[in-house]
């Protein structure tokens, strides 16, 4: 209210009535703010700086009190003491910037320090109590507004006062009351956001904290990282453990009841002042361990965290060496497992990007980080990441050389690498299983232990990835365990009549080429599962005619090896276990007939008696066969004599 009359009196034409109510609203701002660090200092000759924050918490949270803001206010009282006392404050300046010779203060005001006509001292100026009272106001503990408009219009409101102040030049006069002002708000607990014993849904200090960080960090840099380190806290989202993204609009506050629709503007802030920190601490490694507990401490949104483990592994190159800082290093490592930690079990589309980094990142630290990044990989990666992304990564020949290993050590990371991909293929079969095998494929024992894993978990692998790791298997020369392999996915395969069309399809026929290449047990073996598995007749055609020809069972063989056929090469439709194949295939025929003809239309008649003419086919391999086919075309005759036009067509084709 006060600064409202301050405003009113400017308006109407009293501009030292309001400057004089200006500065005693201002003294009695600094007044309140002394009484609170005075009473701070009292709890703290009793009490540990935990114990008071602890305390103070849990009191304004049981009063769950709503602080309102000077900063975002309707009345915008802040910025209207700082525009009244900095009016008076401005001297002439076209004499001035005429002289000024450095471009660099052009874009600066030039004020003189006007003493203030009562109580004034040599320090004390118009000046100086408009930089104080626009501090306090942006250092006030506020609450989060409630709507959109509120928490925007605070953001942009604070950034505005904050460009104000860069105009300023912190020279001996400014400086000291810069730094005095700082410390009092790290002293006066509740009354200041950068003080102890902050309610939990109070607007963080991000923003400003990095604006003060910026000018004492060539100066003294003790307050510097102690108020930054104080000011990286976003109690509001301290009770949130996963990760939180930019663009979601959480529920925060005491009771859940204030919705956060800035986040995505505040964790961008509080990353902007995690790396000032990083920076400033690349030549004194002895704050980074700080750094990084506040860091995973009240960071929530792992794509900031993933920025800040980035900038900190670009700082730990060194220009003028080779080398790198292994502190800064070991912070982006310890920043990047915590990255993947918090996105195991969310979606994030950066996901792969983070998994490559951090690969890239243990690489850098050397062998021991690897180690370890394998051996924690259950809390880390998914079974497919660990295998497709780390363990391929850890055993390419240029690791070895990017880290300079000797035999032993070499063989050593890679019987790591193995383990992992066997540990991944026994919990995820599903999808690990195939890449496991090619990881596995140069260590005897390893590739045997890889295989047994995928007969135990056939029931769990789908048929399409058994297939796929049949065909590797003979492609890597081991065809008793490609046909294995075959009669497992054959065993949980279903092909219905009407997909002729299905992908599977020339898996099928690749296993029942093998079989037969390999000779009549084997043969023997998948023509019973084939026909439990297979009701697509047309399929089941091509499988008869194919098998009745050796020549076109050796060209199905996987990248055209010769094996030698030599059982098979007299069989025909009459024998086992062919003559099984021909009655599935017939049976199959006979029912698709009738499914189809249940649920025809007019435009597929000509598809359908299509269909007839390779049943035909199909029917003549058998003895009677002909007398079969005639019997099933009178029955159809019979069956459906209403559709008279489509009986016309098959009387003329078949009699």
């Amino acid at each position: 209210m006060a600064a409202a009359r301050v405003d009113a009196l400017r308006a109407h034409g009293y501009p030292q009535e309001a400057l004089r109510l200006a500065v005693a609203v201002a003294r009695g701002m600094k007044e309140e703010q002394l009484e609170k660090v005075y009473e701070m200092e009292a709890l703290l000759e009793k009490f540990t700086e935990e114990d008071i924050a602890k305390k103070l918490c849990d009191e304004s949270t049981e009063k769950d009190e709503f602080i309102e803001g000077w900063i975002g206010h309707q009345l915008d009282p802040i910025v209207v003491l700082y525009d009244t006392l900095i009016e008076e404050a401005i001297g002439p300046q076209e004499s001035e910037l005429d002289s000024m010779e450095d471009t660099e203060f052009h874009n600066m005001r030039t004020f003189t320090n006007v003493p203030l006509p009562e109580y004034g001292t040599v320090n004390d100026t118009y000046l100086t109590l408009a930089l104080e009272v626009a501090l306090m106001g942006l250092g006030q503990q506020r609450t989060i507004p409630l709507g959109f408009y509120s928490q925007d219009k605070a953001c942009r409101q604070e950034e505005h006062l904050i460009a104000q102040l860069n105009l300023l030049n912190f020279d001996n006069m400014l400086y000291p009351v810069l730094k005095t002002q700082t410390e009092l708000l790290l002293k006066s607990g509740p009354f200041s956001s950068l003080g102890l014993g902050v309610q939990k849904n109070s607007i963080p200090m991000h923003t400003f904290a990095r604006f003060l960080f910026s000018k004492f960090v060539k100066k003294d840099l003790d307050l510097a990282f102690k108020l930054g380190l104080r000011a990286m806290r976003f109690l509001a989202l301290e009770d949130f453990t996963g990760d939180i993204a930019d663009e979601e609009i959480p529920l925060v506050g005491p009771y859940r009841s204030t919705r956060l629709y800035t986040l995505g503007h505040l964790q961008s802030q509080q990353c902007e002042l995690a790396s000032r920190l990083l920076n400033a601490a690349k030549n004194s490694t002895d704050r980074l361990p700080a750094i990084l507990q506040a860091s995973q401490q009240h960071m929530h949104s792992a794509p900031q965290l993933f920025r800040l483990a980035q900038d900190a592994f670009k700082l730990s190159s060194n220009e003028t060496s080779e080398t790198r800082d292994i502190g800064m290093l070991k912070f982006a490592m310890e920043l990047g497992l915590k990255v993947l930690r918090m996105t195991l079990n969310t979606r994030n589309w950066r996901r792969r990007e983070m998994v490559q980094w951090l690969i890239e990142c243990a690489v850098e630290a050397g062998t021991s980080a690897l180690s370890l990044v394998m051996k924690n990989w259950s809390t880390l990666f998914t079974p497919t990441e660990a295998t497709s992304l780390v363990a391929t990564t850890v055993m390419a020949p240029a690791t070895a050389s990017r880290l300079e290993l000797s035999v032993i050590e070499r063989e050593a990371l890679l019987c790591c690498a193995r383990a992992l991909a066997l540990q991944c293929a026994s919990r995820d079969p599903q999808r690990c299983s195939l890449s496991t095998l090619t990881l596995c494929e140069k260590n005897p024992a390893a590739f045997e232990a890889a295989y047994r894993l995928v007969v135990e978990s056939a029931a769990v692998i789908p048929p399409t990835q058994l297939f796929a790791i049949a065909r590797y298997m003979d492609y890597r020369g081991y065809p008793q365990r490609a046909f294995k392999l075959a009669t497992l996915a054959m065993k949980h395969f279903t092909l219905a009549y009407n997909q002729d069309s299905h992908p599977s399809i020339g898996d099928i026929h690749w296993a029942c080429a093998l079989s037969q290449a390999l000779g009549y047990n084997e043969l023997t073996q998948i023509i019973p599962l084939i026909i439990k598995a297979v009701h697509c007749p047309t399929v089941l055609s091509d499988l008869l005619f194919r098998c009745t020809l050796a020549k076109a069972a050796a060209e199905e063989a996987q990248n055209g090896q010769q094996y030698f056929i030599k059982d098979n090469c007299g069989l025909n439709c009459d024998e086992e276990p062919l003559r099984q194949l021909m009655e599935a295939t017939i049976s199959a025929y006979v029912n698709t007939a009738h499914s189809r003809l249940n649920h025809i239309s007019p435009k597929h008649y000509m598809d359908f008696v299509t269909f007839l003419s390779k049943a035909q086919e199909t029917f003549l391999l058998a003895v009677d066969g002909n007398g079969r086919f005639q019997a099933l075309i009178n029955n159809m005759k019979t069956l459906y004599k209403g559709k008279k036009k489509l009986m016309q067509l098959v009387k003329e084709t078949f009699g």
